[in-house]
């Protein structure tokens, strides 16, 4: 296979697929994701998205915006694993579902068995490394792997 544009386009939007896959199985698999897990599977999408129109729409500027994308979720990761190692502080605040059409006996049976996950601990690790620091790792590599497509012809 040589490694054209539109290659390498394809195999950095496969990898944010894949890393956002990966992140629904594990919380199918009962690893509730935090506040700061959420907000690192966006940008995965968005480069997603962005990968799909550049390799259909051959602008050079769209795998810039990819590589940002990697980078935005690879920022959020590091900065997630930072909370993890109790190296600064992370949010104070939780998310929840909508609840202006619940009643408030349903709302409360929520509350009361929701899980509370937390983004300053660490539910799965592999080679030390947290599922947030592996996001971080690969989605640098997929950020290089964007502004290489950036420059290939």
């Amino acid at each position: 296979m040589t490694l054209t544009r539109q290659n390498l386009i394809a195999i950095a939007t496969l990898g944010s697929a894949l890393l956002l896959g990966g992140a629904f199985v594990f919380q199918t698999l009962g690893y509730a994701p935090c506040k700061m897990c959420i907000w690192q599977r966006y940008p995965h999408a968005i480069a997603i998205a962005i990968g799909v129109i550049a390799y259909v729409v051959p602008l050079r500027a769209l795998a810039l915006l990819g590589a940002m994308a990697a980078l935005a979720t690879a920022a959020i990761g590091g900065f997630h694993v930072g909370v993890e190692q109790g190296w600064w502080q992370g949010p104070t605040s939780c998310s929840s579902a909508p609840v202006d059409t619940m009643d408030p006996n349903a709302l409360f049976e929520q509350i009361m068995t929701a899980p509370l996950v937390r983004c300053d601990e660490i539910a799965w690790q592999l080679m030390g490394l947290s599922m947030a620091g592996w996001n971080m790792v690969i989605s640098l590599c997929l950020a290089g792997l964007w502004l290489v497509a950036l420059r290939a012809r």
